[in-house]
């Protein structure tokens, strides 16, 4: 039976690799992609290299864009400083990077097209991101129809699937799903600053261990 290729946008975090690991049991051959994109939170890298041992991806790449050439993030700009009040509803922090799932998206899609993969699997999350403008379906709705004018397997009826597999999903869904899956989620990072440990206090720490300890697993939050 021919095995088809799909291409993870793996940052390390626990979304993603879930993402990744849904790939995987579809029965998919996975590959997995992660940028250096001048984050502070560059731990996530390392992580992102250990998932991809640990799900025995087929490849994993790594590739530099430096986004953090002209900031707009407290992610890449360390002038500026990460919250830690606590999700507003209504307001995009400044941890939202300009453009960035676009970029990565548009360079998965050329990745995939290149290595005949048929799918680009996103950890991407619209219930719980701080209403990050580029993780919402709409968003993701349009950019397939771009797809799938934008290369030549789109137009020859053969586009490259966006498939965001958790992008209705509750933070405490995921977490079951990844646990059902044996995701090994004390070696995920989720955490925006670029400490060896994780702050506990940034949006993304507070979203995940509120959502572990919903799930019963407090024992994976973060320790402080």
């Amino acid at each position: 039976m021919h095995q088809n290729t799909t291409i993870a946008l793996l940052s390390g975090g626990l979304d993603s690799v879930t993402a990744a690991a849904i790939a995987k049991e579809a029965g998919q051959k996975v590959i997995g992609l992660s940028f250096d994109y001048g984050q502070r939170h560059r731990r996530e890298l390392e992580a992102a290299s250990d998932l991809a041992n640990f799900l025995e991806l087929s490849e994993h790449k790594i590739i530099n864009i430096n986004l953090a050439a002209w900031g707009g993030s407290s992610l890449t700009d360390l002038k500026q400083v990460v919250p830690v009040e606590g999700i507003i509803q209504g307001v995009i922090p400044n941890t939202y990077v300009p453009g960035r799932n676009t970029v990565f998206i548009a360079i998965g899609l050329s990745f995939a097209e290149a290595r005949g993969a048929t799918r680009l699997v996103l950890g991407i999350n619209a219930m719980d991101y701080s209403g990050y403008p580029d993780c919402r379906a709409d968003y993701l709705k349009a950019y397939q129809t771009l797809a799938n004018l934008s290369n030549k397997a789109g137009r020859e009826g053969q586009g490259i699937q966006l498939w965001a597999p958790l992008i209705h999903w509750e933070k405490v869904e995921i977490v079951q799903e990844a646990l059902r899956l044996q995701v090994p989620i004390e070696r995920t990072w989720s955490c925006y600053n670029g400490e060896q440990e994780a702050c506990g206090i940034c949006d993304s720490c507070r979203i995940r261990n509120e959502a572990l300890k919903n799930a019963g697993r407090s024992d994976l939050c973060s320790n402080k």
